[in-house]
């Protein structure tokens, strides 16, 4: 009777999408095997959260409402998460592979003295817990059988599915207890960049560009043909090395790793660190117009052509159908 724990991450009051994601493959598990899913927020006011959450699949959400969570800071949120675990003993933590996710979770497994398996990108329990996660730059992937309890795992942004069901969780507030806790950094302050722009982890639809874009001026090409399809627009580490746009929209194995519905390359040639940043994309299509580039033999769709013919082609014929 498994009892999982989900962490709802939100930005400026935003749950992350991620979140959403964890608690429908929780519920899944838990219907599976007879146990419950606990939301867990914390904020400096409750919100919606629980009621949204509830809607997602949680049988209980936890708050834990203190004006110390206004910003994040891991000392306080990887205490606050440690202590939970302690209390109310779920047989896992799920948490969000997001840039925060990252940064809390081996916080928290320190603190627990527990395991910490990042990047999951599969989930099971049948008696005993089954963690799948890439290894080798997305060329294979391992499954991993964590022992004791609980242990953290960091789970892979689209990796699974929403689904929404009637009903709402109980709510219930629990003491973070941050009481003599003092952090040996804080925040001075936040700068966000690209506001209003779609966030490459979360999105459903990438478009990335390549060293085949020849210069900076020609990334408005990828720009509009992710706003025409509401698509997030990211780019190969080549393109970010030269200047041509910022490190926030690299994709790969130093940079971010993404795995939309639907990958669109355009002039990426198929590099292996590239590669590992999006190969578990549910469906690619490559444009390219070398034909033996490497990108096509992961593609589920290539086109063999100029970038600068077929992207402004696509970009018009997406306008039309969508009106």
């Amino acid at each position: 009777m498994p009892n999982i724990a989900v962490f709802i991450e939100q930005r400026d009051g935003a749950v992350k999408k991620v979140a959403w994601q964890m608690l429908s493959e929780a519920r899944r598990l838990a219907d599976a095997g007879g146990g419950e899913v606990w939301a867990i927020h914390l904020a400096p006011a409750a919100g919606d959260v629980a009621a949204k959450a509830g809607a997602h699949g949680a049988d209980k959400v936890f708050n834990a409402m203190d004006d110390a969570f206004t910003t994040y800071n891991s000392e306080l949120w990887g205490t606050a998460l440690a202590n939970f675990c302690r209390e109310k003993s779920p047989d896992v933590l799920l948490v969000g592979s997001t840039a925060l996710g990252k940064d809390v979770a081996p916080k928290v497994a320190g603190k627990l003295g527990c395991a910490c398996i990042s990047d999951a990108v599969g989930l099971t329990h049948d008696g005993d817990w089954t963690v799948r996660r890439p290894v080798y730059a997305g060329k294979c992937f391992v499954e991993l059988t964590p022992t004791g309890g609980p242990f953290v795992v960091g789970v892979r942004p689209n990796a699974f599915v929403i689904e929404e069901k009637a009903g709402a969780g109980a709510v219930e507030d629990f003491a973070a207890s941050l009481d003599g806790v003092e952090p040996k950094a804080t925040v001075a302050r936040v700068e966000a960049g690209d506001g209003g722009k779609v966030e490459l982890t979360e999105a459903e639809v990438v478009v990335s560009g390549g060293r085949g874009i020849k210069g900076p001026e020609n990334y408005e090409l990828i720009e509009k043909l992710a706003e025409t399809l509401g698509a997030a627009a990211g780019a190969s580490r080549a393109v970010v090395d030269a200047g041509w746009v910022d490190y926030s929209h690299q994709v790969g194995q130093t940079g971010k790793t993404v795995g939309p519905n639907l990958y669109i390359a355009c002039g990426i040639s198929g590099a292996i660190q590239h590669l590992a940043g999006m190969s578990s994309s549910k469906c690619i299509v490559a444009i390219n117009k070398d034909a033996n580039a490497p990108i096509f033999k992961i593609a589920d769709y290539g086109i063999v052509g100029d970038l600068f013919d077929v992207v402004p082609a696509l970009t018009d014929e997406v306008g039309k159908l969508k009106g």
